[in-house]
């Protein structure tokens, strides 16, 4: 059975959205990939849509939307992408900070940065459990 991970932040609506699709995309033979937040947003970034439509060709908007933790099943990992205020809390048996700067209100270089860290992360982060 593949381990479920979870990325969390706040809002749940730009980063830890960004590394769900990712690691969907990347990932997905290796892990189940969750996004949730403490609160919700309306809707995902539109920056981050669109960007990640740009390079990866996935459409969050079709894929994805804005969860709270009690949303998502019990999961085996969780991944802070990096709080500047408190970050929630979900047990698990592993837990990590990524301690990503978020790209909201900053120009597409900011988000394309964040996608590519977060890609090189997801891949990380499948190689580690792969090799358990």
């Amino acid at each position: 059975m593949k381990p479920k991970v979870a990325f969390i932040c706040v809002h749940n609506s730009c980063r830890s959205q960004m590394a769900e699709a990712l690691a969907k995309l990347f990932a997905s033979d290796i892990f189940d990939s969750y996004s949730a937040g403490t609160e919700t947003k309306p809707e995902i970034n539109q920056d981050a849509v669109r960007i990640m439509k740009d390079i990866y060709g996935i459409d969050m908007t079709k894929t994805q939307y804005s969860k709270l933790l009690k949303d998502i099943p019990e999961v085996d990992i969780v991944i802070k992408m990096g709080c500047n205020v408190v970050c929630p809390f979900l047990p698990s048996n592993h837990e990590e900070d990524w301690g990503l700067d978020d790209p909201t209100g900053k120009g597409d270089e900011e988000f394309i940065k964040t996608a590519r860290i977060i890609e090189e992360k997801v891949k990380d982060l499948a190689e580690r459990i792969s090799n358990i």
